[in-house]
């Protein structure tokens, strides 16, 4: 009876606790949004592998605006581009924080530059990547960008079947923020450093799923079951995850280090911020956030950048009409005898629209970072509570039929003026909003297009055949998790001038030089 007694008691103040979470302190209401479950909140009638589904689905009944709790966990999701301009960008004075989620700590990445709170620790890293990788500090990768660009080419080439398609996008993508944060030169199979982040980035998807988050943000006791206890195998998992982050932070640095101890270190981020900060009194605390920063735009970098190119692909294998107005395009102002480069970027606008519609299409980080509110705000009548989870549904807005036709076509024309220009819509809510916007968006953007105008210029992505000849057609798959891509797809790549080998390629780069 006492038991019975107790359970109804707990039952009840968990009710009574979401109750007063969801009205807040004001005669406001909450946004509006799904009837949660006792306890479960909304938890069972969340997609696991496709959340940011699930949020524009509830958008249709509820609005841009929407609150939904997981456990104990309330959130307010923001389904449209004006809505997130009003609140993160328009108050971004009022929603630059960030949430403090228990995986955050147990898996060792609190301190990456996206999980911050908003304060000092934060605006010294942003120093530093403005330093590094403002629009005008970006130029400078551009030479290293077209020669790693070029490097993939070769790749691809001895790769007709596309078995190793992701290693070389991976490798490539790594190469490029390697040398531009350590000035590292990647090897192009196999390389030790690039294996420590594919390795540290898969762990950190996985921890950063938001049920997994929820979970133990509700019972945050559960973080301190020893890793042998039944069902603690996420304990396991964090100490793998702290392993792998410690090399992924340590080893790439002590390279720096090493190299400017011997006067062979040359420029880059990492190398320029310990030179500028050397003289001063608090050298170990500049040290750790140069440390910290130039890890998180490795590991962010690398990721984001190997996931659009493959987005780009797989959406040139099912367009085979886009890549061939493209290359049109490119013959029309390049020619055939070099490649392009940035120089040609201007003259090139469909190619322009690709990358565009490569980041609209599907944004792989469907829901950003959350923020979180610094204090209580209101929105067309709506009560949003101090720290309050707010996450921006970036694959909604791509999805936003009032803005996009058809939106789940892939069609750079969107982008395209009746004249024959570009719009102003660059489609880059991928990036974040506000004070919390990618601070690498601009050597982002470089290595895209370069990576994306050199591979139309020199190949054709088609579907794969079987062994009769016919194309292996396939239904496009996505992986889970925070951030997302696509799951391995058969094609084939094949050169557009007759007779192109190694050495052929070789030539048309150096002549291109």
């Amino acid at each position: 009876m006492e038991l019975y007694i107790a359970v109804i008691a707990f039952v009840l103040f968990i009710l009574l606790t979401n109750l007063v979470q969801r009205q807040g302190n004001t005669d406001l209401p909450l946004p509006p949004g799904p009837t949660p479950l006792p306890i479960l909140g909304n938890l069972l009638a969340i997609r696991r592998d496709a959340p940011w589904k699930t949020y524009k689905e509830w958008g249709a009944t509820y609005g841009d605006l929407i609150y939904t709790r997981t456990l104990r966990q309330g959130a307010i999701v923001i389904n449209s581009e004006k809505v997130a301009r009003a609140l993160l960008e328009h108050r971004s004075y009022n929603y630059s924080d960030r949430p403090r989620f228990a995986t955050i700590e147990l898996f060792g990445i609190a301190f990456r530059t996206v999980f911050l709170p908003y304060g000092d620790t934060w605006r010294l890293h942003r120093r530093l990547y403005h330093q590094a990788f403002s629009a005008d500090a970006a130029v400078q990768y551009r030479p290293m960008q077209l020669r790693k660009g070029r490097q993939l080419l070769l790749d691809l080439l001895g790769d007709p079947e596309g078995n190793d398609l992701e290693a070389h996008l991976q490798n490539h993508s790594a190469s490029i923020i390697m040398s531009a944060v350590y000035d590292y030169d990647t090897q192009p199979r196999d390389d030790p450093l690039v294996a420590i982040v594919k390795g540290a980035m898969k762990m950190v998807i996985v921890a950063s799923t938001p049920d997994k988050a929820a979970i133990l943000d509700a019972y945050p006791i559960l973080t301190r079951l020893p890793p042998w206890f039944p069902g603690a195998s996420f304990r396991r998992h964090a100490l793998n995850c702290r392993s792998y982050i410690s090399d992924m932070v340590e080893k790439p640095f002590e390279h720096v280090k090493k190299n400017m101890a011997a006067g062979t270190a040359g420029p880059s981020m990492v190398s320029e911020s310990l030179r500028k900060f050397e003289a001063e009194d608090d050298y170990g605390l500049y040290e750790q956030a140069i440390k910290n920063s130039s890890a998180t735009a490795f590991s962010a970098a690398s990721e984001t950048t190997y996931s659009t190119l493959l987005v780009f692909i797989l959406q040139m294998v099912l367009n085979p009409h886009v890549q061939e107005r493209a290359n049109v395009e490119i013959e029309s102002i390049v020619g055939t005898d070099r490649l392009p480069d940035f120089g040609d970027r201007p003259s090139l606008p469909y190619v322009e629209a690709i990358l565009r519609e490569t980041l609209r299409f599907y944004p792989v980080s469907p829901l950003g970072i959350p923020h979180a509110s610094v204090n209580s705000d209101t929105y067309e009548g709506y009560h949003i509570p101090k720290g309050t989870v707010i996450i921006a549904n970036h694959w909604a807005m791509s999805r936003d039929e009032s803005k996009y036709k058809n939106p789940c076509d892939f069609s750079p024309e969107r982008f395209i003026t009746t004249t024959g220009g570009l719009n102003d819509d660059t489609a880059t809510f991928g990036f974040g909003w506000g004070r919390r916007i990618c601070p690498g968006r601009f050597v982002a953007d470089a290595s895209l297009w370069s990576a994306i105008v050199s591979m139309l210029a020199v190949f054709k992505f088609t579907k794969a055949k079987d062994s009769q000849g016919r194309d292996l057609d396939f239904e496009p798959k996505w992986t889970a998790g925070a951030a997302s891509r696509p799951v391995k797809f058969p094609c084939r790549i094949t050169p557009r001038q007759a007779g192109m080998d190694s050495k052929k390629l070789a030539q048309l780069i150096d002549s291109s030089m």
